[in-house]
């Protein structure tokens, strides 16, 4: 056995009932059930760039997959099945050996099968794809806000940005503080029961990924609307509170990435429904503004300070891969 077929066989082999084939062959084999749609999406996760040299394998697997997982949610969609390719500057048994217990722990989790895969040598380079199924027509997508729908988030924001701020001495951190928030950069925890419970509630979706402001702005490109929103109504951790008079952690309240929640749109007379749904998905939902129609020469996206005037934040347009 050839060392590339030893280190899948001991790693990333493991049972997948929900497939009809899983690792081994050329293909894996699944099959959607009737009525259904197939979800895929895929994330990169490369070594330098989303997260730091000498990361924690075990957190590290459960990130690589979490990410994929929280765009599941953000279509209502339930996670089946998940390939693995790993760019390996070498084989550190120590290193498969935790990031494929963070992965598969997760995996068990949400029932999802890791189905096939493949590695090489080269720069550390982690990529996810998933699949998974959801009711033909009931897929949450980005295209669906409709005019004075409200707008919501769920949990909190802004912490995993404001770890990777002090990480970066960007901004100052007690120990305490920063183990406290660092756990939401390395862990993510994906919304799925909240986005299956939604489904058929909201009218658009999308998880919270690359900051509040980028990835609502993605939702108002698809819609071809515009949005209002308020600052102060913004769930954010007691801990982000008592450093709001900083920029950096302003800015990650705005804009930070790798949160994961979801923020998501539903129209005014679902409140109650969007409530009872976050209530038996066991999450928080915040509403933090309203969808608007576009107006000629007025910004798609206004936020509003606690006194009521447009807040304008340098540099706030969420975070970009290729800068």
């Amino acid at each position: 056995m050839s060392a590339e077929f030893e280190l899948i066989t001991r790693y990333f082999t493991h049972p997948a009932p929900g497939a009809v084939l899983g690792v081994g062959d050329d293909c894996a084999l699944t099959r959607v059930r009737r009525g259904c749609e197939l979800a895929i999406s895929a994330d990169m996760l490369v070594e330098g760039r989303h997260f730091f040299r000498g990361a924690d394998a075990r957190a590290l697997g459960h990130k690589a997959l979490a990410v994929n997982l929280s765009d599941m949610a953000a279509m209502s969609a339930t996670p089946r099945w998940a390939t693995l390719a790993l760019a390996l500057p070498h084989v550190d048994a120590r290193w498969l050996r935790e990031f494929s217990a963070g992965f598969m722990a997760l995996a068990r989790r949400y029932k999802v099968d890791l189905i096939g895969g493949d590695t090489t040598r080269g720069p550390l380079n982690i990529c996810v794809q998933i699949m998974g199924e959801v009711p033909q027509g009931k897929a949450l997508r980005r295209d669906g806000a409709r005019v004075d729908d409200d707008i919501w988030v769920s949990g909190r924001i802004g912490d995993a940005a404001l770890a990777l701020a002090a990480l970066q001495k960007k901004i100052k951190l007690t120990r305490t503080e920063l183990a406290a928030c660092a756990t939401r950069l390395h862990k993510p925890q994906p919304r799925i029961a909240l986005g299956l419970a939604l489904r058929g509630i909201a009218s658009s979706a999308i998880d919270i990924s690359d900051g509040l402001l980028a990835d609502l702005g993605h939702i108002l490109e698809r819609s071809k609307r515009a949005a209002e929103i308020e600052f102060a109504a913004l769930p954010a951790s007691p801990l982000l509170c008592r450093h709001l008079d900083s920029v950096v952690a302003c800015r990650a309240l705005l804009a930070g990435g790798d949160d994961y929640e979801l923020c998501f749109t539903a129209p005014v007379r679902n409140r109650a429904r969007v409530l009872a749904a976050a209530r038996r998905a066991g999450v928080r939902v915040t509403p933090v503004g309203h969808i608007k129609a576009r107006a000629r020469g007025v910004p798609p996206l206004l936020v509003r300070a606690p006194d009521g005037t447009p807040l304008r934040l340098a540099g706030s347009g969420g975070f970009d891969h290729f800068v």
